[in-house]
Order: structure tokens, then C-alpha cells, then sequence
């Protein structure tokens, strides 16, 4: 099949895409965490993205592809069962947005579709970041690290604002945080997103968050730790409370990405219980260049 079978399918409603494309991602769901989570936060907290694009190309009848994007952010491709898909939806996103900043996708189709864009648009690429995703369903108890772990109120809404600039500007390169504070407050309403703490001696030393939930599942980040505060067991121990948490809660399993070129967070992740799922590549695309 491919080629003339295929047909793309653009979503407005977010509930319609879920209904749609579930069956299908939910067959890989640690895999399509990422997807499945900012469907559920369109569909719960609206206002968070008020753009967004969501496709589905099929072939002959049968799902090959699906994708979200939520703008300025990345395109999020899922996995792809049939090749000539990707060329399906990158025309569809170039009719739809002209350029792209980046896309997130699984190592082989990554590149494929960066081959693609770059092809098609004359937008350079660069691969930003290699990531892998975890997933855990018991998690191996941390002890012996003082403090306690709590929510986040809006008493800590200073230092969050804080904490996250200094994180998206050391994971991610941001340098414009201004939309920082209007993120942080998120936390403090959404129904889909909680930030927590651990603190030691009345000092706050760490953050973890949680948000992105999936039929079974949730997605924990951001984590942080300030730099003074680091190699103390400190974010392990909140990381570790935070999934206990979930799993409390009723969720069967806790999802997390982490930067490959970090092996320090990929070793403590796996020791609270976190398991391999797959690898994903991030790719920035820059300006297109002249003929």
C-alpha cells in the first residue's frame, strides 16, 4: 500500500482526535505519552494551548501516522507504519505553517522527516537533543535522604519562577523567559498539572512535576535542582515520593524523558525503577536558505 491510499485527516476538536487515534497510540502508549498527555491537556485545560494542529494520516483505511503540534512548539510525529506517511504529512504541516521550529520523533523517523522538511522548505536541521523515555510500575523506595516531600503552593511561587527559568535556560537554551510566570501559575489551577517539593531544614531543594496524563499513565517533569543543592539524593528522593505518589493514586505507570548526554539522571532514574522504552531525537530547524 502507500502512495495514493494515503489520505490526511486534520482535527479540530481534540475529544474527536482522542476517540479517533487512542486505539492506535495506546498500543505504544510509553512511546506516545508525549501526544497522548497534550491531547488530554486540549481537552482539559484548554486554555494552555489555544493553537494547536492535529492530523492523522491513514493508509487505505488504517492509521500509518498521527501527529499534534501545540505552536511555537515542536511537531510530535508518532510511530509510523508505513514511510510514504511522513511525505503525507510533512506537505500537509508546510501548507499549514510555512516553516517549522523542530520536531521530536523516534530516531529513525526523526531523520527521515528532518531529510524531508529539509527538502521541502530548505530549512537546515541540526539534531538538538537525544532523549530517551522511561517508564516505571514499582518504584525501588529512596531512603536515608532527610527532608520531606509536599505540594507546591502559591507561597512558593517566587522561587518556582525562579527554578524554572533556570532550568529551560540549562536543559533547553531559553534564554526568553517572560512567559515563565504565567507557566508557573498554571500549576497552582490545572487539572491535568501539580508541581512538588522536597525540603530539608524549612529549605526548599529540589522540584518535580507531574502533568500529561494518559489512559494509564502520567508524565513526570520538569525536574530541577539548584546547582548548591545537587549530588545530595535530594531530587531523586522527590522524583521517587512523586511517582510513589502516583501509582497511589491509581495510575499503573509514571513516564519521564531524560537527556542522554546526562548520564547522571538516566543512572539515578533507572535506580528508583525507571525502565528503557525507546529513544527520540529532537531536531531544530533554522532558517530556510537561498537558492
Amino acid at each position: 500500500m502507500g502512495g495514493k491510499t494515503m489520505q490526511l485527516r486534520r482535527f479540530s476538536d481534540p475529544r474527536e482526535f482522542l476517540q479517533y487515534a487512542e486505539a492506535f497510540l495506546m498500543q505504544r502508549e510509553a512511546e506516545h505519552n508525549l501526544i497522548l498527555g497534550l491531547t488530554n491537556t486540549l481537552i482539559h485545560d484548554p486554555e494552555v494551548y489555544p493553537q494547536f494542529y492535529l492530523a492523522v494520516v491513514e493508509d487505505a483505511g488504517k492509521i500509518a501516522l498521527i501527529a499534534i503540534r501545540t505552536p511555537p512548539h515542536n511537531l510530535i510525529i508518532s510511530h509510523v507504519t508505513h514511510p510514504d506517511a511522513l511525505s503525507v504529512l510533512a506537505n500537509d504541516v508546510q501548507s499549514a505553517y510555512g516553516i517549522l521550529t523542530g520536531i521530536i520523533a523516534t530516531v529513525s523517523i526523526g531523520k527521515t522527516f528532518a531529510d524531508l522538511w529539509q527538502t521541502i522548505t530548505r530549512q537546515p536541521y541540526r539534531l538538538n537533543m537525544r532523549e530517551r523515555i522511561y517508564q516505571l510500575s514499582h518504584v525501588n523506595p529512596v531512603t536515608g535522604i532527610p527532608g520531606t516531600f509536599r505540594v507546591a503552593t502559591p507561597d512558593d511561587r517566587l522561587l518556582l519562577i525562579q527554578w524554572f527559568a533556570a532550568f529551560r535556560q540549562e536543559a533547553m537554551g531559553v534564554v526568553d523567559n517572560s512567559d515563565v510566570p504565567q507557566l508557573v501559575d498554571r500549576y497552582f489551577v490545572s487539572e491535568t498539572r501539580k508541581m512538588y517539593l522536597w525540603e530539608h531544614d524549612g529549605e526548599v531543594v529540589s522540584m518535580a512535576g507531574r502533568g500529561g496524563p494518559t489512559s494509564n499513565g502520567i508524565r513526570i517533569g520538569p525536574v530541577y535542582t539548584p546547582p548548591e543543592s545537587r549530588k545530595k539524593g535530594y531530587a531523586s528522593a522527590c522524583v521517587a515520593a512523586l511517582s510513589q505518589l502516583q501509582l497511589d493514586t491509581g495510575r499503573k505507570f509514571c513516564f519521564l524523558y531524560t537527556d542522554l548526554s546526562n548520564p547522571t539522571s538516566n543512572h539515578i532514574y533507572q535506580e528508583i525503577g525507571y525502565e528503557p522504552i525507546c529513544d527520540v531525537d529532537e531536531y531544530r530547524f533554522d532558517d530556510p536558505v537561498n537558492s
